[in-house]
Formats: structure tokens, sequence, C-alpha cells
């Protein structure tokens, strides 16, 4: 009993010093300019039937530059976004953009063009951009067409969205984008 009565005293004192070290909220100050969070990290997620993907990627800004052709030069194998090469992750077989992409986690990187984009699935992970991209680590390529937007994006974006039942993964940055069909694989 006498245990108790101490415990409970000790809770008593005790309870308002751990009530205001809860709500101690630590200030993070913005980034300073030139830092890597100019190209915050970004993830794109989606369930398709029973399969979870997501994406996860570094996203750039425009900032007033020429994007494709300039810094992103065509014809050039691209991270696909900023800092680490973007990553795709399913939990279960998928068709991606027409081929047979099995569970697991995988690079994703692209070579723009004007007119269409070669997207390319690799098993490399934890690259820092492309520099040391290894194509005999493809597990596929297909290419995919360009399309202009009328809407400017200013951050490089990943989304995925539904049309008509059909599930597409969106790569979009200043005023082009690119859409991949993205399907349950068949049992």
């Amino acid at each position: 009993m006498r245990r108790f009565c101490l415990l409970a005293l000790l809770v008593y004192l005790m309870g308002p010093a751990l009530a205001r070290a809860q709500d101690s909220v630590e200030v993070v100050p913005p980034p300073r300019s030139g830092s890597l969070e100019r190209s915050p990290l970004a993830l794109a997620a989606t369930w398709i039937d029973s399969t979870y993907m997501k994406i996860v990627y570094g996203s750039p800004r425009k900032r007033g530059r020429e994007i494709f052709g300039a810094l992103v030069p065509y014809g050039e194998v691209w991270r696909t976004g900023a800092n680490e090469a973007t990553e795709i992750t399913t939990t279960g077989d998928l068709i991606f953009g027409g081929h047979h992409l099995p569970a697991g986690t995988y690079s994703l990187y692209t070579i723009p063009y004007p007119d269409r984009w070669t997207i390319i699935v690799n098993r490399a992970l934890g690259q820092w951009g492309a520099f040391n991209y290894n194509p005999e680590l493809d597990l596929f390529r297909f290419d995919v067409p360009t399309r202009r937007t009328d809407k400017l994006y200013e951050g490089f974006t990943i989304t995925f969205e539904e049309e008509d039942g059909q599930t597409y993964l969106y790569l979009r940055w200043d005023r082009t984008e690119v859409r991949i069909p993205v399907a349950a694989a068949s049992e």
C-alpha cells in the first residue's frame, strides 16, 4: 500500500511536467536557399485491385528555367525527379505500360524526347541521380507519347488518376506530361 501511495504521489507531482513536455513543439526553420529542400521528397500511391503501388521521388521546381531540352536534356537518361533516383514499390504483380511488373521495388528512369519518353524500370536501388545507371539491370523499357498541357506545373509531379475504369500514372512538369497505363496482372 505504501508503494502505491508513493507511486501515486510521484505521478501527481510529475504529471504537469510530463504534460508540458508533450506540449512543447520544436520549431524547425524553413530550409535555406541552396538546400536539398528546393526539391522536396514527394509520394504518389494508389491501390489497383488488391495491390498497393507507391512512387517516391524528389520534386524539383521550374523556377523560371527551361526544363526539357535544357535542364533535362533530350536523349539522356534522367532520374525522373531530383536527388535520389525515383523508386516504385508494388506489393503485387502489375501490368505497367503493357509490361509485367513483378512485386518489388525498382528504380524508375526516363529518357525524354520532344515527342515521347522512354520509360525504364531498373533493378538497381539506392542510386543518386542517374550517374551510375546500368542498362544491364533494366527490367524493361517502353515508349509513351508526350502531351502538352494547358496548365503549367511548377514542380515535377507524379500522380495516379482513374479514367474510364483504367488507372494511369502521370508524370508532369512545366507544360509536358506523359501517362502510363497501370493494371492488375491476370492471375
